[in-house]
C-alpha cells in the first residue's frame, strides 16, 4: 500500500476526527459536548457493534492462539521495560509506575482503533480479542497496582477494595457485549434478526461519533507542544513507536505469525494512550496532569503515523 494509498483511507478518520476539532475550535459545538457523544458511543454504539459481529464471527479464526500469544508477550515485554525505567527514575509509588504502564502498553480500542479499522479494513474483529485481553489481565494489573498503592485507611481492606474495581472493570459494557456474543455463538442460541439488525443500525454509528467526540475533546483543550515534558515525549515515544516496533519484532520474527494477522497487531499497538488513563489518574489522585497530556499528545502522533503504519505492514 503506497502513502496515496494509505492517506485515502484515512480520509474518512480525518473527515471525522477534524470536523470535531474544527467545530470545537470555533466554539460552534461545545468542547464539554464531547463527552456526551463519547458516553453515547463507549456505553451504546460500540457494545452493539461488538455484540453483533463477534455473535456472527468465526470464533476459530477470531481467536488465533499464536496471534494473541504474540501480542501477550510483547505487551509483557513493554510492561516490564516501562516499569524498570519507572523504578530507575527513582519512583516508588505504585500507583506512579503503574500510571507509565498503562500509558506505555494500553491502546485506545473503543474510541480510535475500533473506527479507524472499520474504515482501513471493513471490520473491527481482529480488535476483539485484543479488547478482552486488555480488559481482562492489563487493566487488572494496573488497578491492582493502583489500588495496592491508595492512600488513606483501607475501606473494606485492599482485598475488598480491589475486588470492587476489578468487578467493575469487567461489568463495562464493552466487556459485557463481548462476552455474550462469545456465548451466544458458541452455545449457537439463536438471535432474532431484528435484534442483530438493530444492533447493526446502531454499531454503524460508532465509528464517526467516537471520532468526533476525540476531535470535539482535543478541539476544546488544544495543545501545548512547547510544554511538552522529557518524560511525555519518552512516554509517547515508547507507544507510538518501540511498542508497535516491539510487537512486530516479537509476533513476526518470534513467534511466526506471517499475514493479515502481523498487520493488525502492529497497527492496534499503534493506537495512542486510551482517555481512561486520565479517568484512572483522577480515581486515584496520581499525575492527573501528566496523562491528560499524553492522552491528547499520543492521539494526534498516532493519527499522523498512521499512514506510516499502513506503509510498513502491507509491504
Amino acid at each position: 500500500m503506497g502513502t496515496a494509498a494509505a492517506l485515502e483511507k484515512l480520509v474518512p478518520v480525518l473527515l471525522a476526527f477534524g470536523g470535531g476539532v474544527l467545530l470545537a475550535r470555533r466554539k460552534i459545538v461545545p468542547a464539554e459536548a464531547s463527552k456526551v457523544f463519547s458516553d453515547y458511543a463507549f456505553l451504546f454504539a460500540v457494545p452493539c457493534y461488538l455484540f453483533g459481529n463477534i455473535y456472527a464471527s468465526d470464533l476459530g479464526a477470531l481467536f488465533n492462539r499464536r496471534a494473541i500469544g504474540g501480542y501477550a508477550g510483547a505487551a509483557a515485554l513493554a510492561v516490564l521495560a516501562v516499569a524498570v525505567v519507572a523504578v530507575a527514575r527513582g519512583l516508588r509509588e505504585p500507583r506512579d509506575v503503574a500510571l507509565r504502564v498503562m500509558a506505555g502498553v494500553q491502546v485506545n480500542t473503543a474510541y480510535f482503533a475500533v473506527p479507524v479499522f472499520i474504515t482501513v479494513f471493513g471490520t473491527a474483529a481482529p480488535i476483539f480479542p485484543i479488547l478482552l485481553f486488555q480488559v481482562c489481565v492489563l487493566s487488572l494489573v494496573v488497578i491492582a497496582l493502583m489500588e495496592l498503592g491508595r492512600p488513606g485507611p483501607a475501606a473494606g481492606g485492599p482485598g475488598r477494595r480491589l475486588a470492587r474495581a476489578v468487578g467493575a472493570s469487567l461489568a463495562t459494557p464493552l466487556v459485557l457485549a463481548c462476552n455474550a456474543g462469545i456465548v451466544l455463538n458458541l452455545l449457537s442460541v439463536r438471535v432474532p434478526a431484528v435484534v442483530l439488525d438493530g444492533a447493526a443500525f446502531v454499531g454503524d454509528s460508532a465509528s464517526p461519533v467516537a471520532l468526533f467526540a476525540l476531535g470535539l475533546h482535543l478541539g476544546g483543550l488544544g495543545l501545548d507542544l512547547r510544554g511538552t515534558t522529557r518524560e511525555e515525549f519518552a512516554l509517547i515515544g515508547f507507544k507510538c513507536l518501540v511498542f508497535p516496533l516491539l510487537t512486530w519484532a516479537v509476533c513476526g520474527l518470534l513467534v511466526g505469525v506471517r499475514g493479515e494477522w502481523l498487520a493488525y497487531l502492529v497497527l492496534i499497538a499503534a493506537m495512542p494512550t486510551p482517555q481512561n488513563l486520565f479517568i484512572f489518574a483522577q480515581r486515584y489522585d496520581v499525575g492527573v496532569d501528566l496523562s491528560a497530556s499524553i492522552v491528547i499528545k499520543s492521539s494526534l502522533v498516532s493519527l499522523l503515523l498512521l499512514p506510516l503504519w499502513l506503509q510498513t505492514v502491507a509491504l
